[in-house]
């Protein structure tokens, strides 16, 4: 076998050696490029999931406060209350609350916790006012509490949302978080001992 033989056969092999080696990292590049724009894909669907999650709860709760301030004031003017759409209202956060239970991090289920519970208290205040003998006390302890501890607390909880999503970032928000938990739930404890001395 001559030089220029052997040179040719270790030319042939190092080329076809080297297109494999070649062919397989850019199958290799392939295979990782495809795995990023899955793992990405992936993100996208849970964080639009979350996303879609954290609108619902949102709107129902502004929704619930709504209904139920609204049938507060119809009932003050001495109107007909529809009471459909306070529990058409106070289902919907029912149901979006459960979900929210078991996708919500420690943070804001702690948070809508709170709200839940200050949303119900707000429901018996709304049954209880045709049947409360200091019916201008009762209105006043209603619309208070309504257009101030609820409203608040339905605020807190888009603020915390919108925290989670990145979309608004405030300095200190845990403390203040914490804050406004232990403030609606002061609040909405002495409303319920108003509303038990009531009874």
């Amino acid at each position: 076998m001559g030089v220029t033989t052997l040179a040719v056969a270790l030319i042939s092999v190092g080329g076809t050696l080297g297109g494999a080696m070649f062919s397989e990292r850019t199958n290799r590049k392939r295979e990782e490029i495809a795995d990023r724009q899955r793992v990405q894909e992936r993100d996208d669907r849970v964080q639009q999931a979350r996303r879609d999650l954290y609108a619902r709860v949102n709107t129902t709760a502004r929704a619930y406060r709504v209904a139920a301030r609204d049938a507060v004031r119809a009932t003050e003017r001495g109107e007909s209350v529809e009471t459909a759409a306070l529990e058409t209202a106070k289902e919907a956060w029912a149901e979006e609350y459960s979900q929210a239970q078991m996708a919500l991090p420690k943070d804001l289920s702690e948070i809508a916790s709170a709200l839940n519970r200050a949303l119900g208290v707000g429901y018996s205040v709304v049954k209880q006012l045709p049947s409360n003998s200091a019916a201008d006390a009762a209105y006043n302890r209603a619309n208070a509490w309504f257009d101030g501890p609820l409203s608040e607390g339905v605020y807190l909880l888009r603020i915390a949302l919108r925290h989670d999503l990145g979309v608004e970032t405030q300095p200190d928000f845990e403390t203040t978080r914490l804050q406004a938990i232990r403030t609606l739930d002061r609040a909405r404890e002495s409303l319920e001992h108003q509303l038990n001395s009531n009874r």
